[in-house]
Parts: structure tokens; sequence; C-alpha cells
């Protein structure tokens, strides 16, 4: 038998205290009872839980725009309301509502992938694993989709620091636009979404879209 892999799971006890909206789709306490069948199943013994660090804003904007974190970093609902002409640049009306904490639950999604990638650069980990994460279609300069930071992009940058390519498996049912719009003209990073494409958000992903210069094909 191979050596076992060594698993890393980040996880923030307090990424279920924010709220999108009573109403909204997304629930960040899931997150919490994630955890909670993680313990209760006894994984947790199985692998090292390591509470991650909060991204720093310097951090974010390794790949998001300078303007757009200044704006997230002091959104609030009635900040939002007092300034529509940068929430309407900014947020994508209900799917991305200016909720309390928004800045601070960024922080801690993208902090445990690019922890994550970090430890896999250092060769202290073979596998990490971050419930907060996976929010792919933030794009460079405005939210989308529910997500705001692009942790995944984030942790990819990481990656790139030391690994020549990286493969970016994308299983969710919706395209992942964001990744795949950070990456589209390089070859080092490979793109590769599983999606429903059509009339279904966010209406991109066509089997011909290959990326272009050095990203075709990637």
């Amino acid at each position: 038998m191979g050596l076992r892999k060594r698993v890393t799971y980040y996880y923030d006890e307090d990424v279920g205290n924010y709220n999108y909206g009573y109403m909204h789709p997304m629930k960040p306490f899931r997150m919490r009872m994630a955890h909670s069948l993680v313990a209760a199943y006894g994984l947790d013994k199985k692998m090292s839980i390591v509470r991650p660090p909060r991204a720093s804003k310097q951090q974010l904007t390794r790949f998001h725009s300078d303007d757009y974190m200044e704006f997230l970093s002091r959104v609030t609902p009635e900040v939002a309301e007092l300034e529509p002409e940068h929430a309407s640049v900014y947020l994508s009306g209900d799917d991305c509502p200016a909720f309390d904490g928004v800045f601070e639950f960024c922080t801690i999604s993208a902090g445990g992938s690019i922890a994550g990638a970090k430890r896999i650069n250092h060769g202290d980990a073979d596998v990490v694993v971050n419930w907060a994460g996976g929010l792919h279609h933030a794009k460079k300069n405005a939210a989308s989709g529910f997500c705001y930071v692009n942790d995944i992009v984030l942790a990819i940058l990481e990656l790139l620091r030391y690994h020549q390519r990286v493969v970016y498996l994308d299983i969710d049912v919706h395209h992942g636009d964001g990744v795949e719009e950070a990456f589209y003209t390089t070859d080092r990073v490979m793109s590769v979404s599983f999606h429903k494409f059509g009339d279904f958000f966010p209406g991109t992903g066509h089997v011909h879209d290959v990326g272009v210069g050095r990203g075709k094909g990637y």
C-alpha cells in the first residue's frame, strides 16, 4: 500500500456567522453544518485541522483591482444605499448583496485557499480542503454569482510561484467563468469545467471556448 496522504482541512468557525439575507440561497452556515458532519464521522481524526489566516487586502489585490477591493472593504448595506453608482458597478444586485461583514467573509474564504496553496508549495500537505472557498464566478473588477473574491484564482497564483503549470478542474453545475477568464490567455493554467450550458447562469462555457493566444487549448 502507498503512503497515506497528508490532508489539511481549513476551517474558521466564524464563517457560519455571515448572512447574505433571509431569502438568499447562499447560506454560509452550511459550512458549519458540514464541519459538524466531519467531526461526527470522525474524519477530523484523519487530517490536520487548521484555522486559516485572514487574507489581507494586499493579497486580494494580487488578482482583484484596487478600486474594487477598496469599495468591498468598506461597503455595508447603508453604504450601498448611499453610493448606488458604486454598488451597481461592483455588486450584482440581489445575487451579491452588500451584507454586514461581507469583506471579512471574503478574507476567510480567500485566506483558507491561499494558505492551502502555500501548504502544498512548501510540501507540508498532499491534499487541502477549504469548504469556505470555491467562489469561481468573482471577476477582477466585480462580484458575480454569489462570489465577491475569487479565492481559486488567488490560490492558483500562489501555486504558480512554485509550479510551472496548474490544472484547474471545476465540477460545479455552473461554468467556472471567473477562473477561466482570469487565465484565458496563458498556457500555465489549464481550466477544465464540467457544467450545464445554455439558458443557465452564467451563460458562458461553450465547448468551443478554448482560450486565445498562448492560452489556446488550455
